[in-house]
Parts: C-alpha cells; sequence; structure tokens
C-alpha cells in the first residue's frame, strides 16, 4: 500500500472498487483534474470490467474463436497485458481470470460467499492462446478463457491519465489507484513523498520516500480475501497452478519509469518468490520486500531501513 504524504491539493473518491486520488500542485486545478480522472475510471469499468455483463471485456468472451475488432480503451490494455505476460514469462497472465472464477471471485469481492465446495483449481489457460492482431487491432479469445486484467488495468490507467491532467491543466499530478501511484508534470520542490506500508490505513507503519517521476507499485497478499471450503483464498494467483501465490512475501514494492512498470515487477515477484529479489537486482529496480515474517529486504537503491537488510 502507498499513502501519499502532505499533498498540496487533493480529493479522493471511490472508483473501480478502490479508492482513487488525484493530487496537483496547482490547487486551482484541482477540480478540473477530478473530473477528468472520473472520466477515464468510467471508461475503464465500462471496457475492462469482468463484473460487468455489459463490459467489453465481457462481450469479448461471449464470441469464442471469432477475431473482434476492439475499441482504443480496451486495445492499450490488451497490449499491455500481452506485454506482461511475454516479460514475466507468463507470470503475469490476463487468462487467470479462468483461475479466479473457479475460486469463486466471479463477482465483486463483497458479494462473494462461501459455498462449501472444495476447490478445483483451473491453471491459467495461457496468454499465448489469444489472437491478438495490434495492427488490425482484432483478438480472439478461445472457448472457456476468462480474462482479468487487475495485474496491469489499473496500474496503466494511473499512467495514462497522469499525463492527459497534466498535459491538459499544466502542473504536476500525481494519480494513486488503490495504491498504485503515477505522477507527471513538474513535481513538487521535495519530490512526491508518498507512505509504503503494509497496513492499508493512513497511519500505517512504513518508510516515506520521494518520487520524481515515473511511477511506485505496491503488491500484496493481505487484503482481497475470501474462503473457498477450506481454502484461504486471495486475489494474487499463480497461473500455473491457479491457486492463490503462496509466497514468502508479504508485499513487494518497485519503483519504476511508470506504473504499470513497477505493478508488473511487484505482482512477478510475489508470484516467483525468492527468486524475485535477483531477478529486480538484475533489472535494477529499487524496490523494498516483505516477507511473511516481517522481514524487510531493500534492493537497488531503495533506501534502506533501520533493521532491514
Amino acid at each position: 500500500m502507498t499513502v501519499i504524504v502532505m499533498p498540496p491539493a487533493a480529493e479522493s473518491f471511490p472508483a473501480i472498487g478502490t479508492t482513487a486520488t488525484v493530487v496537483v500542485t496547482d490547487r486551482a486545478a484541482l477540480r478540473d483534474a477530478v473530473e477528468l480522472l472520473r472520466e477515464d475510471l468510467t471508461e475503464l469499468d465500462r471496457v475492462c470490467s469482468r463484473f460487468r455483463a455489459d463490459s467489453e471485456i465481457r462481450r469479448l468472451e461471449g464470441t469464442p474463436g471469432t477475431a473482434v475488432a476492439v475499441g482504443d480503451t480496451l486495445a492499450v490494455h490488451l497490449d499491455a497485458a500481452l506485454r506482461a505476460a511475454a516479460t514475466t514469462d507468463g507470470l503475469v497472465d490476463p487468462t487467470v481470470g479462468s483461475c479466479l472464477e473457479a475460486l469463486g471471485y466471479d463477482r465483486d469481492l463483497a458479494e462473494v460467499t462461501d459455498s462449501g465446495e472444495p476447490v478445483v483449481p483451473v491453471p491459467a489457460p495461457g496468454w499465448w492462446r489469444l489472437g491478438w492482431d495490434l495492427e488490425q487491432r482484432t483478438v480472439m479469445v478461445p472457448r472457456g478463457v476468462r480474462l482479468d486484467l487487475g495485474s496491469t488495468a489499473k496500474a496503466l490507467a494511473a499512467d495514462l491519465t497522469a499525463i492527459r491532467i497534466t498535459s491538459l491543466v499544466g502542473c504536476g499530478v500525481l494519480i494513486s489507484l488503490g495504491g498504485d501511484v503515477a505522477v507527471a508534470g513538474p513535481p513538487p520542490e521535495e519530490g512526491w513523498r508518498v507512505r509504503v506500508t503494509d497496513d492499508h490505513g493512513v497511519d500505517g507503519p512504513g518508510p516515506i520516500v520521494a518520487i520524481r517521476s515515473g511511477g511506485l507499485a505496491t503488491s500484496g497478499t493481505a487484503r482481497r480475501r475470501w474462503r473457498r471450503g477450506r481454502l484461504e483464498c486471495h486475489h494474487l494467483v499463480d497461473p500455473r497452478t491457479g491457486l492463490p501465490v503462496d509466497s514468502p512475501w508479504r508485499t513487494v514494492s518497485v519503483a519504476a519509469v511508470s506504473c504499470l512498470d513497477a505493478n508488473i515487477a511487484a505482482t512477478a515477484a510475489l508470484v516467483l518468490g525468492r527468486a524475485a529479489s535477483d531477478r529486480l537486482a538484475a533489472a535494477r529496480l529499487p524496490a523494498r520486500l516483505v516477507d511473511t515474517d516481517g522481514e524487510v529486504y531493500t534492493l537497488a537503491g531503495w533506501p534502506a531501513e533501520e533493521g532491514g537488510r
């Protein structure tokens, strides 16, 4: 989780199942920035929500085996999701919607109930089975495949909206969607100060870091949990098994050139497990990893913490 510290001018509101926050360096631009963020999130929900029967992504699944032309927004998000899958060797896979449905997460989390039935895990069908044609902007979804863009859509939306707002209002902008942070335009003099914490409360413990460009994302397994039979489930699924990730890491935070890249790296690290530290270090991505015992590890220039490694 990331929490913005002492913002110059900010507003938060619930959207897409999380909390959306926009922060600007010019207080006079706040109202316009909020409206632009609301517009973009409304469009994101219309296109990418797997909980809306009328969303564009759900309509794709209704025509299995057929190449279907998609709109601008979905094209951008599908391309990003497939890039994430390719660069992580499938650790971040948009076909995990099939896994999540098998675990009972087939509606808004507040509506998920425990049927008591034992879990029969379904591994992800595989991102490579999607027939994506970027040039023609068409996609073919095989029969039975369910898409979930949750590992990329929120972070990409934060990036795109931050850029759009700063281009229109002319000041520095920070967008936070459920703690995934993207910044654009000129930052405050001291940089954007963000608290990184395992606790989703504003006052939760954790270090404060400053960023001036790009993005910061934290992935973790502490929230968005439910029970299915004897299995305790959470929203991060290992595409290889179809089961909730059993990771040595409780949370992983990454800074990168974009919020999308940060979130891809953080999510893949949780799935990969102990080997993630070597991968992040090799990619020279500043990262903070917290294991299940609360031990903190910092890599690649992330500020060291007292008692950490």
